[in-house]
């Protein structure tokens, strides 16, 4: 059975190493060599019985890649992992888990509204709170090196549970 992967991020060389590209950095470090196509307001490849996708549409306007996806490839919601950013989790964590609340994400919600269902799974890589300023300056701020080595570390924890996907949280941490 088929399978979405959509990684969310934010196109352009300025939000390249930002927080809110956590899922595009994912993208980048799993599949390095893929070449990917042009087409439902994203860059797509498909890989065996998944399709991997990253909108182009910028964060808060993602609902719209992923709908053209999933109803062009007829994939149900419950076969979609979004793999995105997350204030609510500490800088280290990856929690996968189906449905649940959007906690203000823009793209969360935009998928959400154009796919009709909060029904699908979310790869959820922890970025931490900004303990003082604004939450969208800290979104679109880059990662510190010292962030970056974390959370290229998570990601490597993180990968194996997108092959395993079932109706239980799982979470990683480092130690």
């Amino acid at each position: 059975m088929a399978r979405l992967l959509v990684f969310l991020g934010n196109p352009g060389k300025e939000y390249e190493k930002t927080r809110h590209n956590a899922g595009f950095i994912m993208a980048d470090a799993l599949y390095p060599d893929v070449s990917y196509q042009v087409k439902f307001h994203s860059a797509y490849a498909k890989l065996g019985q998944d399709i991997i996708l990253r909108p182009m549409t910028y964060m808060n306007l993602s609902g719209t890649a992923v709908s053209e996806a999933a109803t062009f490839f007829r994939i149900k919601a419950d076969s979609i992992v979004i793999i995105h950013d997350d204030l609510e989790l500490p800088l280290g964590t990856a929690r996968l888990q189906l449905g649940g609340g959007l906690q203000g994400h823009n793209g969360l919600r935009s998928i959400k509204e154009r796919l009709g269902s909060d029904m699908f799974f979310r790869l959820r890589l922890g970025i931490g709170r900004p303990v003082h300023g604004d939450v969208r300056n800290y979104v679109t701020s880059n990662f510190t090196k010292e962030e970056r080595l974390v959370l290229d570390q998570v990601i490597v924890k993180a990968a194996p549970l997108l092959s395993s996907c079932t109706t239980s949280v799982q979470e990683v941490k480092l130690k």
